[in-house]
């Protein structure tokens, strides 16, 4: 059973690594999707002007090749069992060439700064690996 279950481990390890190639004229890329509530506990909100600010001091000069912010309006659970509603900011980063390790090391210390700056518990950021074309 064990060895059956160690066979079964190694063939799903290997699906899970297995990517299809990319298209012409695309390279493999890891696509990164950070969400940076704007909550503050006991606070006001962070402000357009605060989100400027780190978006400019930190941000950027860490991923001065580009970036992508949009605005999002986000929701989870609180440990009271509560919907906890928020606005937010998802910055979107496309770092070809990177492993997830590699764009994970280049975005916490963005997360760190976040949270240490305005009081958050967290950023959720989504790494993917997909094909990209510029």
């Amino acid at each position: 059973m064990r060895a059956a279950a160690l066979v079964l481990a190694g063939l799903a390890a290997g699906c899970a690594g297995a990517e299809p190639p990319c298209p012409a004229g695309t390279q493999r890329a890891i696509v990164a999707e950070a969400y940076f509530g704007r909550a503050v506990r006991g606070g006001a909100p962070v402000s357009d002007a605060q989100w400027q600010d780190f978006l400019d001091g930190v941000v950027t000069p860490a991923f001065p090749d580009g970036l992508t912010v949009v605005d999002g309006a986000g929701q989870w659970r609180g440990p009271d069992a509560r919907i906890v509603r928020e606005a937010s900011k998802v910055l979107t980063l496309v770092m070809p060439g990177a492993t997830a390790d590699q764009a994970r090391a280049r975005i916490l210390p963005l997360e760190q700064a976040w949270t240490a700056r305005h009081q958050q518990d967290s950023v959720l950021t989504v790494y993917r690996s997909a094909c990209v074309g510029f």
